[in-house]
C-alpha cells in the first residue's frame, strides 16, 4: 500500500469516527429532550405517550389531596380550559399552593393520570415560565371563543 492510499484510509477512518461521535451526541440530546405541554394539549392527545414531558399550568383550587403515607400527593393541573390529574411522591416545594403556577416533569400513565417525578413551583408573584403563560393565554382564548359561540348559537327551544 502506498503512502497516498494509507493517508486516504486514515482520512476515511477519521471521518467515520467523527460521524459516529456526532450520531451518539445527537442521540443523547434527543433522548434527554423534554418538551412542555399544557393540559389542553394533553387532552388533545398531542403529548407523547409513555415519554417524559413537562406539564404546566395552575394547581386547581380544592384539588390538593395528601395520602396517608405523607409523601404521596394528588392534585389537578389546569389551564382554565382542561384539567389533568397529577400524582407525585415526594416533598413539594415551599411555594407550591393551590391556584398558583406549577410545572411537573414526568409521564402520562395509561389511565390519564400524570405521574410526576419532579414538581416545580412558581418563584415569585410575577414569574411564570413563558411556555405556561402562553398555554394559559391560548386556553383562555379557546374558552372565550367557545363561550361566544354558545352565546350566538340559536336556541332550539325558540321558534
Amino acid at each position: 500500500m502506498t503512502l497516498r492510499q494509507r493517508r486516504f484510509f486514515m482520512l476515511i477512518a477519521a471521518l467515520a469516527c467523527a460521524g459516529v461521535a456526532v450520531a451518539l451526541v445527537l442521540n443523547a440530546f434527543r433522548s434527554n429532550l423534554v418538551f412542555f405541554f399544557s393540559p389542553s394539549q394533553v387532552a388533545a392527545h398531542e403529548a407523547p405517550a409513555m415519554r417524559t414531558f413537562r406539564l404546566g399550568g395552575l394547581v386547581a383550587p380544592g384539588s390538593l389531596r395528601r395520602e396517608a403515607d405523607g409523601l404521596t400527593v394528588r392534585f389537578v393541573v389546569t389551564d382554565t380550559a382542561c384539567t389533568v390529574p397529577v400524582v407525585y411522591h415526594g416533598l413539594l416545594p415551599d411555594l407550591f399552593r393551590e391556584g398558583k403556577g406549577v410545572v411537573a416533569n414526568g409521564k402520562l400513565g395509561g389511565d390519564g393520570v400524570f405521574v410526576a417525578r419532579e414538581v416545580l413551583a412558581k418563584h415569585d408573584e410575577n414569574y411564570m415560565p413563558p411556555e405556561a403563560a402562553d398555554a394559559l393565554k391560548k386556553a383562555d382564548q379557546v374558552r372565550r371563543q367557545m363561550v361566544d359561540a354558545s352565546d350566538t348559537a340559536p336556541d332550539p327551544k325558540k321558534p
